[in-house]
């Protein structure tokens, strides 16, 4: 008789949808690698503990994005797991709608899936740094081997995201 978590485990892994996507290069503002002087260590260095006090468990989650292309297809938010509407999270820019979508990812074809989020700033509230429509940003522990041009597998459970032409 298998237990309710291995039941549990066993349908999210049914329920996920597998994308494939490729690492591309982001803004470097949410890590702080683009050295802009209003983020020093980076944008989700203000953010984190906001998510965190809001409910979100974020430790063991590296503090910066991975930006994956799923072209030709594009990410469509159904009901994200967590939602932070309005937040303010510096004093010099408005507040944005930020939502957390879970995800395993794996590195490559043959890479051990790990636990982590999409993370969605909605671009309706975004005041800069946009992505294209086909990019999904990511979070997740520190991978080794993610660079440009390297390939990512995702899965996402379609009721809370779904990926489409």
């Amino acid at each position: 008789q298998p237990s309710s978590e291995d039941k549990h485990r066993s349908m999210e892994a049914t329920d996920e949808v597998e994308i494939h996507g490729v690492v591309t290069t982001g803004h470097g503002v949410a890590s702080g690698r683009a050295g802009d002087e209003r983020f020093p260590d980076g944008t989700l260095a203000l953010q984190w503990p906001l998510f965190e006090a809001g409910g979100l468990d974020l430790s063991g989650v590296h503090r910066a994005t991975i930006n994956a292309s799923v072209a030709p297809l594009k990410p469509k938010p159904v009901h994200a797991r967590f939602t932070f509407p309005q937040l303010k999270w510096h004093p010099g820019c408005a507040a944005e709608d930020f939502s957390f979508f879970d995800l395993r990812l794996a590195v490559g074809h043959g890479g051990k899936a790990v636990r982590g989020f999409i993370y969605w700033p909605h671009p309706e509230t975004k005041p800069e740094h946009f992505q294209d429509a086909h990019v999904v940003e990511l979070l997740a522990p520190r991978l080794a081997g993610i660079a440009p041009g390297v390939a990512l597998r995702l899965w996402v459970n379609p009721e809370q995201m779904t990926f489409a032409h």
